[in-house]
């Protein structure tokens, strides 16, 4: 669960940072004029799909270019503003809306080209589904597994005392008052299960940060916040809990019927 959680984490965030990029750049013929620019951007935002829109000028796409090359010298004396385009720069709300969003440019004469990242996201998003499919099929399974050990194992404990479940029975206990003690017991296995399982998973992830770091350059997906990890122990330890409680009842019920 530590793994598969962790890993939706940082594959969100990965789209989450691609999602907030500029996903469609319109390039401008060198003969549009800003008031024909400022329509289209009008257009644009009229169509109420689009959560960001920036007009980039010759000007900001040198320095643009400049930032970008700043290691190459003969790159940049070979370039000067006039030959480089002004473009919009449009980030879409939803992903689906990247194709309608650029299909607007395709007859405008003003428009020399559309470039749009649509397939990067959406493989990107395709992973990232078909990981949380697979991890909550994991989860499913694994959490059968951990019932059906714990119903085991505390089976085999009731079967140890059934001479003392006897006893306290002839002296007028309670069902409850014989069940609490297994539960407290399986509230404690799956509370460890979880502490060893996220220390685990944890330790993993810090371990491979740098080798992350370094492959994902550019995108701002670590440090991964203490709060969030915090945050993710505190939910395995209560579905862990519940686990127990639930692995318990069922084998204390299953012997006192």
């Amino acid at each position: 669960m530590s793994s598969f959680i962790s890993s939706s984490i940082l594959s969100s965030k990965i789209i989450s940072y691609f999602e907030s990029r500029p996903q469609v750049t319109v390039f401008f013929r060198d003969e549009a004029t800003d008031p024909q620019i400022d329509k289209i951007k009008k257009d644009v935002i009229a169509t109420g799909k689009v959560s960001d829109v920036k007009f980039v000028s010759k000007q900001e796409a040198l320095e643009i270019y400049k930032e970008q090359n700043k290691d190459d010298p003969l790159l940049l004396d070979l370039v000067t503003a006039e030959i480089l385009p002004s473009s919009l720069e449009i980030s879409t709300v939803e992903l689906e809306d990247l194709s309608q969003i650029s299909a607007m440019f395709k007859d405008s004469p003003i428009v020399q080209e559309v470039i749009f990242q649509k397939d990067v996201v959406s493989t990107l998003t395709s992973w990232t589904s078909a990981l949380r499919k697979l991890g909550l099929a994991v989860i499913v399974l694994l959490s059968f597994v951990s019932v059906f050990i714990m119903i085991t194992i505390i089976g085999i404990k009731i079967s140890q005392k059934r001479a003392d479940i006897e006893i306290m029975r002839l002296i007028g206990a309670n069902n409850w008052y014989i069940r609490w003690p297994f539960i407290f017991e399986g509230v404690f296995y799956g509370v460890i299960g979880a502490l060893v399982g996220w220390m685990i998973s944890v330790g993993t992830l810090l371990y491979v940060t740098p080798t992350l770091s370094s492959f994902l350059r550019g995108i701002p997906l670590f440090p991964i916040s203490p709060v969030l990890l915090i945050a993710l122990l505190g939910i395995e330890i209560f579905l862990a809990m519940l686990l127990g409680v639930f692995s318990s009842y069922l084998a204390v019920l299953r012997y006192l019927k």
